[in-house]
């Protein structure tokens, strides 16, 4: 039932605000004067035509393609005269993310009932709609961008992994990396985590093992002719593997492997097995290694990451893009981060350790974000040109308000990245928290531009795996959510506005 009331709820906004978007921006706006011209010519069959400008692979138009050809005998039905390259339209190619909204929401259903299989139908279907309302995936649903695919490809692939299934989950990763080709890093994360996890499975089932060939040595006994001690000593015998499974060394051990364990400890455990498990762990897990081997091969034939406008997507060293994510992060869930509650808890676990090593840990932390800012924070020509986005506005009026702005703001980063590793700490283990991190900083450091958009993804996973179970928590992320959404798309439609020497109309943007 819960799938079913996501499913509605979601189409209900969706198929209302699409229909206000079409009605009034009724031409290509901003990417989509890339992306829409070029799905248009693959409708054609016109496959070796590509526009130099775009920079990802093309595996948007290639899920369009499938889905105008899912539509297109409807279509016809009702005007015989169209033809394939005619149901390409623009309405109609945005209405394909549309559609991936939906399905992106069933995926964080799913991956929401797999983590926190304790959560009602009510919880769960909650936490799916407000994380739809998430405003940088909910904004460019009704765009022709590539945002929405990418976020419900790298779910998919995420929501196999959980449940095992890794050669399907490795074919729709790379089908996200086809989409975007940063996703490569994420299909490494999902891959990460899935042998995490698999080898963790796999030292449980051996202990299994183990105590049930034990308990069957110790509890046999004869068979009656007539069965009834076979039966009887099968009960027994389940009864007696249940608790000794529960109470084994090797199982006590994988209990242990909570955030809280020492993280050296967890380190040269999950070396030992992945050691011990390699061979199981290579047969289950070689997909990936074909897409990592793929990708590695297809940068060195193209010389970049980026397809084209090379020029101004080169790889950068910007370390501040992290310390952007962290504060855009937690803002958009403030109440678990922003709280005097939140805030105490931080500051008690600083110094019940030891409190000249907590508070090197803070100078080294505020070092670090001082480095990052001063010697790797970048103005890219894109972000100091174009007044359509909130980053724009955010970069001049903020952190450009002053010279000491930006500086100003580096306790706010480092309260913030502490924030997120004290949440995540009391639900993962710490490799998965390093794994996370790690990802995260591989997306965004080299990207030059400053997109909200580019931080969806790992949002995502920060707040999948972040047990919020307070209610009234998501509540008010979903009305601050609504409020955003209900601006930008009002600012968007409705209070266009023009460039000097440029023709057309421009509208305000995330």
């Amino acid at each position: 039932m819960g799938k079913i009331a996501v499913a509605v709820i979601v189409s209900s906004w969706v198929v209302a605000v699409s229909i206000l978007v079409n009605r009034i921006v009724t031409e290509p706006y901003m990417d989509e004067i890339f992306h829409i011209p070029q799905a248009q010519q693959y409708c054609k069959g016109n496959f070796r035509s590509w526009d130099p400008m775009i920079t990802t692979p093309p595996g948007l138009y290639i899920v369009s393609l499938a889905y105008v050809a899912s539509l297109f005998p409807g279509i016809f039905s009702m005007k015989a005269d169209v033809s394939f390259s005619d149901a390409c339209s623009s309405s109609i190619l945005r209405s394909s993310n549309g559609v991936l909204a939906v399905f992106s929401s069933m995926m964080v259903y799913n991956i929401l009932t797999h983590l926190r299989p304790s959560l009602t139908d009510r919880k769960v279907t909650l936490r799916t709609v407000v994380l739809a309302l998430y405003p940088l995936h909910w904004f460019f649903t009704f765009l022709y961008y590539t945002d929405v695919a990418s976020l419900t490809a790298v779910l998919a692939s995420y929501l196999m992994s959980l449940k095992k299934k890794y050669f399907f989950s490795s074919l729709v990763g790379a089908l996200a990396v086809l989409i975007r080709q940063t996703n490569i890093i994420w299909i490494l994360f999902i891959a990460c985590t899935g042998v995490l996890d698999y080898i963790l499975d796999q030292q449980k089932d051996s202990a299994d093992l183990t105590d049930s060939s034990q308990s069957q040595g110790k509890d046999a006994f004869p068979v009656s002719s007539q069965g009834v001690g076979t039966r009887s000593n099968l009960r027994k015998r389940r009864i007696h593997n249940q608790a000794a499974t529960f109470s084994s060394p090797i199982h006590q051990k994988i209990a242990s492997s909570v955030p809280s364990s020492d993280f050296s400890h967890e380190v040269r455990e999950i070396i030992s097995r992945l050691w011990q498990f390699k061979w199981e762990t290579i047969a289950s897990f070689w997909p990936y290694l074909v897409i990592m081997t793929a990708f590695i091969t297809f940068v060195f034939w193209n010389g970049s990451i980026v397809l084209g406008a090379k020029e101004a997507h080169t790889v950068s060293p910007h370390f501040a893009q992290l310390m952007y994510f962290s504060l855009i992060s937690v803002l958009f869930v403030p109440p678990v981060h922003f709280t005097i509650g939140q805030a105490a808890a931080l500051a008690r676990s600083f110094w019940k350790k030891n409190k000249l090593v907590s508070f090197f840990q803070l100078c080294t932390a505020l070092a670090v974000g001082f480095l990052s800012v001063h010697f790797f924070s970048i103005a890219h020509p894109y972000l100091v040109a174009d007044n359509r986005h909130y980053t724009f506005y955010l970069w001049r009026k903020v952190i450009k308000f002053h010279w000491s702005m930006k500086y100003l703001l580096i306790p706010l980063y480092v309260y913030s990245w502490i924030s997120i590793f004290n949440i995540l700490a009391k639900s993962q283990r710490k490799t998965w928290v390093l794994v996370y991190f790690l990802a995260t900083a591989a997306t965004l450091i080299p990207t030059p531009l400053i997109e909200f958009r580019y931080y969806t993804i790992p949002f995502f996973f920060l707040i999948l795996h972040s047990h919020v179970d307070d209610d009234r928590s998501w509540l008010l992320m979903g009305i601050l959510y609504v409020a955003i959404n209900i601006f930008t798309i009002y600012m968007f439609l409705f209070h266009p506005f023009s460039w000097v020497h440029e023709t057309g109309v421009q509208r305000f943007i995330w």
